[in-house]
This record gives structure tokens, C-alpha cells and sequence, in this order.
């Protein structure tokens, strides 16, 4: 009797031990984004970490593994897109994923060596605009929020210098490879530069440029987008809600200094 009493106890204990153990496993949850910089999520997972979630940060290379990658399940979330990508994207692929959370805005910027504000800018001047068509819009959209230009008013955001309605100025526009933006800059009188290419050639988006987007840009907001299915899981709104704690904005503006802008909006306010 002794030993099936015995037998019964190391039974439940092992029963307790694989339940944990399954507890624990459910609470892993892997995040895709895009690049080798995983500095902010690095800081997030040590903070999920203390409310038992463990997670793994999976980096690709470009801007389509890892949505597809989501898709198939091979991860549970991604953070490496904006409203405007991501929406474009499932649609063209007719993927089932939807945003929990907002995270950042990588403020795009207008530059100029010759003048200090957008009103300086003269009559008939030369503004560089990227030519690939999703930036383009992205900067058409900007110089008309600076007031320089008016674009249709079912603009699509799909660039195209045939989209401009008004342009009381007669400016006139450069378009360029978005790596070339800031090389050109001697020699224009503004350029819309991206903002991973402006600090890369030394510039800060919010103290450099003449003029740049804000957390009104709501197409341009950065997201955390899982699996349709999974859109209430638990876990994973626990994660969004790590990210979007005070102290991670503030990580992320001394991390970034200032050029990466924490946007926590509700998500309504970006059409989700």
C-alpha cells in the first residue's frame, strides 16, 4: 500500500510538473520584425519576461517574410510595418491579419540647406522627392500638409506628380532614388528624405528638417499585427499593452533620440 501510495504521488507530482510545463509553453510567443536592430523589443521582452511571457525575437531581412511568415504561423506577431504598408499588403495577398496595437512613427522629413522654414522656400524652387510611388505619395502627402501643394481629393496615396491640383508656388520636382535624397541637397532648394535614410547620412528627423510628419500621420503609424484568429488572445494583448507603457516610450525617444516618435492611439483612429 505504501508503494502505490508512493506511486500515486510521484503520478500527480508529474501531472503538476507537465501542466506547468505546458503553462509555460503557451506563454512563449515569437515577434517578427525586420532588420538586425532589435534594441526596443529587446527592452519589451525583458519587461513581458516579468509578467511570465517569454519572448523570442525573430529578425528577416526584408518587408515580406515576415508578414508571410505570420500568415503561415512559422510566428505569433510582427512590429516592422506602418498602417499604409500593411494594409496595401494584405490585400494584394489576401492575408487574415490585423493590428492589435500601435507602436512608433518614423517621422519622414522635408530638409533644405538653403532655407529654414517651408515658407522660405521661393517661387518656381525644386523640391527631390523619392520616385518609387508608395514614398512619393508618402512626401506629396507632406508637402501638401506643410501647405505647398494641393492633391486630389480621392488622392489614393499612390504617388504621382499628375495628382497635384494646386501648386500656387510653381514648384517643381526632382525625383530620385530614395537613397539619393540627401545627396542632392547642395542643390535644391528642399528634399524629402526618409527617415532610416536621413539619420543615416547624419541628419535627426525632428531637428534637422524644415518640416516633418507627427502623430497626425496616421497611415504612417507603425503596428503590432497578428493572425485574424488571434486577434483577443490573451498573451498577446498583454504584449501590446507592454509596449505601450510609459517607460518603453520613454526608452524608445532616449533610444531613438527623438527620431522615432511613440504613437499609442487607439485603433480606430488608424481605420482598424
Amino acid at each position: 500500500m505504501k508503494k502505490f501510495g508512493l506511486f500515486l504521488l510521484l503520478s500527480f507530482v508529474t501531472l503538476v510538473i507537465s501542466a506547468c510545463s505546458s503553462g509555460e509553453a503557451a506563454t512563449k510567443v515569437k515577434v517578427g520584425i525586420s532588420g538586425s536592430d532589435t534594441t526596443i523589443w529587446d527592452y519589451v521582452a525583458e519587461k513581458a519576461k516579468e509578467e511570465g511571457i517569454d519572448v523570442e525575437i525573430v529578425r528577416f531581412s526584408d518587408y515580406v517574410q515576415p508578414n508571410m511568415a505570420l500568415a503561415e504561423g512559422e510566428i505569433d506577431a510582427n512590429a516592422f510595418q506602418t498602417v499604409s504598408y500593411f494594409d496595401a499588403f494584405i490585400k494584394e495577398h489576401e492575408l487574415d491579419l490585423t493590428p492589435i496595437a500601435t507602436t512608433v512613427i518614423a517621422p519622414m522629413g522635408l530638409y533644405s540647406e538653403k532655407h529654414d522654414s517651408v515658407e522660405s522656400i521661393p517661387e518656381g524652387g525644386t523640391i527631390a522627392l523619392p520616385n518609387e510611388a508608395t514614398n512619393m505619395g508618402r512626401g506629396l502627402l507632406l508637402l501638401q500638409d506643410a501647405g505647398l501643394i494641393k492633391l486630389e481629393e480621392d488622392f489614393d496615396g499612390n504617388g504621382s506628380l499628375d495628382k497635384i491640383v494646386e501648386n500656387p508656388k510653381n514648384l517643381n520636382f526632382e525625383l530620385l532614388v530614395a537613397g539619393q535624397t540627401p545627396r542632392v541637397l547642395p542643390d535644391v532648394d528642399a528634399s524629402i528624405i526618409n527617415n532610416g535614410i536621413a539619420v543615416d547620412a547624419g541628419y535627426s528627423p525632428l531637428e534637422d528638417s524644415i518640416y516633418h510628419e507627427d502623430e497626425t500621420a496616421t497611415p504612417y503609424i507603425n503596428i503590432i499585427a497578428v493572425q485574424e484568429k488571434d486577434k483577443d488572445n490573451k498573451t498577446l494583448k498583454k504584449l501590446a499593452e507592454i509596449y505601450q507603457t510609459e517607460d518603453v516610450a520613454d526608452f524608445i525617444i532616449e533610444e531613438r533620440d527623438g527620431n522615432s516618435i511613440p504613437t499609442f492611439v487607439p485603433l480606430s483612429e488608424i481605420g482598424h
